[in-house]
């Protein structure tokens, strides 16, 4: 999996993760974190129109939320123009500080 960087941009953290599309599809792939945007990497490149890039100023807030009422690993991320995109992951804590820092 390769990611175009731009200038001065800096992997910070990177993690596999599920995205939810459309609350019941989920999609495997890499979440990317720089110091310039978040990524979404899919794993399979057949379905690569999930790939996205997010820039700290589309950002609108994120949200916490547990999988099946249990499990504290959900992160969902509002953008200013609506979508809420959902991944589920790891040390979520952690990521959802990271990423309300560049906003």
């Amino acid at each position: 999996m390769k990611i175009n960087l731009k200038p001065n941009e800096l992997v910070i953290k990177a993690a596999d993760t599920n995205h939810y599309y459309n609350c019941h599809e989920q999609i495997q792939g890499k979440l990317i974190l720089t110091n310039q945007r978040l990524y979404f990497k899919t794993h399979d490149q057949g379905i690569n129109k999930f790939d996205m890039e997010i820039l700290p100023t589309q950002i609108k807030e994120v949200i916490y939320f547990k999988t099946k009422k249990i499990f504290p690993n959900g992160l969902n991320i509002i953008t200013k123009d609506g979508k809420e995109l959902r991944f589920v992951l790891k040390k979520r804590n952690s990521w959802g500080e990271m990423i309300n820092k560049m906003y």
